[in-house]
C-alpha cells in the first residue's frame, strides 16, 4: 500500500469516526435541553452534525419540542437541512420560521432546492419570500414555480458552465479559476451555439487531459443529452438510469439551453417514486408518519372504505352457498387458506409487475411473454400448493374427496391470481391510471371472488 493510500485510509477512518448517528440518546439529549432552554447546549450538539442529520432530528421531534427547536436556530438555519426535510415536517418548520428567515436561506440555495422548498407553501407567504429576494434569485425560483410539477423545470439549477466551441481548453480552465458565478457541483461542461442550443458536451475529465491549445469542440461529444423542461420527473430519472448519465442539460421549447439536472438530484427522485409506489399499493403517503393524527387518518380510511367495498363483495358470494357451508363445516375451516394464498400469490405478481412498469422492463413489446411467463410460474406453483394442501387435508378431514375439492380450488385460484397481478396493472397504466395506486384493491378483490367460487362451487357439485 502506497503512503497516499494509507493517508487516505486513515482520513477516511476519522470521518467515519466523527459521524454521530441520530440515535434515541441523542434525541433525549436534545429534548432534555428544549425543556431547559438551553440553547447553549442546543447548539454544541448540532453544531458537529451533518446537514441531514439535523434533519432527521427534526422529523423525530414531537410539534411542541420543534417548534422550539425552530425558534432556537431559525435565523442562523442551514438551506442543506430544509432541502433535507421531509414534505411535512418541511411544512411545520417554514410555518415557524420568519419570512425574512426564509428569505435569506432561500438566497443560499440552488434554483431547484429552492423551488422545492418553496412550491407548497401558503401562496401569501411563498409571494412575500420570493419579494424579498434579490431580482436575479426571484426571477429563477418564479420561473422554476411555474413549470409543472413533479417535471424537469423543477429539477434544474440555472447555474451550469456553457461555453462556445471555438474555444480552447486552456481559456476553459481560465474561466473555471476567474469565474465565480460557477455552480458548487458540475461534471461536465455544456458547448452551445450562438443562440445557446447545446451542441455538444465535454466530460471535465477530456478537458484535464487535453492540452491548452485543443479546441474544446475537437472533443466535444456531439450528441447532448438534453430533455425539454416539461418531461416528468420520472421519465429523466429513467433517462439516467438507463444511460448511467452524472448530468444532462435542460431546454426550453425553442431548444435554447435554460439550465442543467445532476444526478444527486434524479437519487432523490428515483427514491421517492419507489417509496411513493410502494405507500400508495399500501393506501398511504410518504408523509404518512409524520402527519397529524386527523390528516393520517384520513388519507387511510378512504382505502379502507374501498376495501370493506371489496370484502362485501367476497362475503356476497360466500352467502351463495351457505348451505353447502351448513352441511359440511370443514369448509369454512378452510376458506382462509383459500383467501390467503390467493392474495399472497396474487400481491407477488403485482409487486413485480407494477415495479417493471415503473423501471419500463415491462412495454408493449414483452408484455404478452411475460404474461406467458407469470401463466406457467402460477400453473407450477398451484400444482405444489395443491398436492401440499390436497394432501393435508385428506389426512385432516380423511376425506380424499375434499383433499381434491381443496387442490383443484387452490390451482384454479393461483392461477387466477397470478394473471389478475399481471393483467391489472397493466390495464391500469393503459387507461393512464396510477397501477401503484389502485392495483391491490383489484387484484385482492378478483382473488378473493374467484378462490371462494372455485372452492365452495367445487365442493357444492362434488361432496354434496
Amino acid at each position: 500500500m502506497s503512503i497516499a493510500s494509507e493517508n487516505n485510509s486513515g482520513e477516511n477512518d476519522t470521518q467515519m469516526e466523527d459521524v454521530r448517528p441520530v440515535s434515541p440518546e441523542f434525541v433525549s439529549e436534545i429534548v432534555h435541553a428544549l425543556e431547559n432552554e438551553d440553547r447553549e447546549q442546543i447548539d454544541f450538539l448540532l453544531e458537529p452534525l451533518h446537514s441531514a442529520d439535523v434533519a432527521d432530528v427534526f422529523e423525530q421531534l414531537d410539534d411542541a419540542d420543534r417548534k422550539i427547536l425552530t425558534a432556537f436556530i431559525g435565523p442562523k438555519m442551514e438551506p442543506d437541512v430544509l432541502s433535507e426535510l421531509d414534505a411535512s415536517t418541511l411544512d411545520a418548520v417554514l410555518n415557524e420560521m420568519d419570512n425574512a428567515d426564509v428569505a435569506r436561506v432561500i438566497t443560499q440555495m440552488e434554483s431547484d432546492d429552492a423551488v422545492h422548498v418553496l412550491e407548497d407553501l401558503d401562496l401569501v407567504d411563498q409571494r412575500e419570500i420570493i419579494d424579498a429576494l434579490p431580482d436575479e434569485d426571484r426571477i429563477a425560483i418564479e420561473e422554476g414555480l411555474s413549470y409543472p410539477e413533479e417535471s424537469a423545470g423543477r429539477l434544474l439549477q440555472r447555474t451550469l458552465v456553457s461555453v462556445p466551441g471555438r474555444w480552447t481548453v486552456g481559456k476553459v480552465i481560465d474561466y473555471f479559476r476567474t469565474d465565480k458565478e460557477l455552480p458548487d457541483e458540475f461534471y461536465e461542461i455544456f458547448v452551445v451555439d450562438p443562440m445557446h442550443h447545446p451542441i455538444g458536451t465535454v466530460a471535465l475529465n477530456k478537458i484535464i487531459r487535453s492540452g491548452r491549445e485543443v479546441k474544446i469542440r475537437d472533443i466535444m461529444d456531439d450528441d447532448p443529452t438534453v430533455v425539454p423542461v416539461e418531461m416528468d420527473q420520472e421519465e429523466v430519472a429513467y433517462l439516467f438510469r438507463q444511460y448511467d448519465l452524472t448530468s444532462m442539460g435542460v431546454v426550453d421549447s425553442s431548444g435554447r439551453l435554460i439550465g442543467m439536472i445532476t444526478v444527486d438530484d434524479v437519487v432523490d427522485v428515483i427514491e421517492e417514486e419507489a417509496e411513493e409506489d410502494l405507500m400508495r399499493m399500501a393506501g398511504i403517503r410518504d408523509t404518512d408518519i409524520t402527519e397529524g393524527v386527523l390528516e393520517a387518518s384520513k388519507n387511510r380510511v378512504i382505502w379502507l372504505i374501498v376495501n370493506l367495498g371489496t370484502a362485501i363483495l367476497a362475503s356476497a358470494v360466500i352467502s351463495f352457498f351457505d348451505a353447502t357451508i351448513e352441511q359440511m363445516v370443514a369448509l369454512a375451516v378452510l376458506m382462509p387458506i383459500v383467501a390467503s394464498m390467493g392474495g399472497n400469490a396474487g400481491t407477488q405478481t403485482m409487486t413485480v409487475t407494477v415495479r417493471a412498469i415503473a423501471t419500463r422492463d415491462l412495454t408493449s413489446s414483452n408484455v404478452r411473454r411475460i404474461i406467458f411467463r407469470e401463466l406457467l410460474i402460477a400453473l407450477l406453483n398451484g400444482a405444489i400448493i395443491a398436492a401440499i394442501i390436497g394432501g393435508l387435508c385428506w389426512v385432516w378431514f380423511n376425506s380424499p374427496a375434499l383433499g381434491g375439492v381443496m387442490g383443484i380450488a387452490m390451482v384454479v385460484n393461483i392461477i387466477m391470481a397470478g394473471l389478475a397481478g399481471i393483467l391489472v396493472p397493466v390495464t391500469l397504466d393503459k387507461l393512464d391510471i396510477d397501477p401503484a395506486l389502485a392495483s391491490s384493491i383489484f387484484v385482492t378483490t378478483i382473488t378473493d371472488v374467484v378462490g371462494f367460487f372455485a372452492f365452495l362451487g367445487l365442493a357444492a357439485a362434488v361432496l354434496l
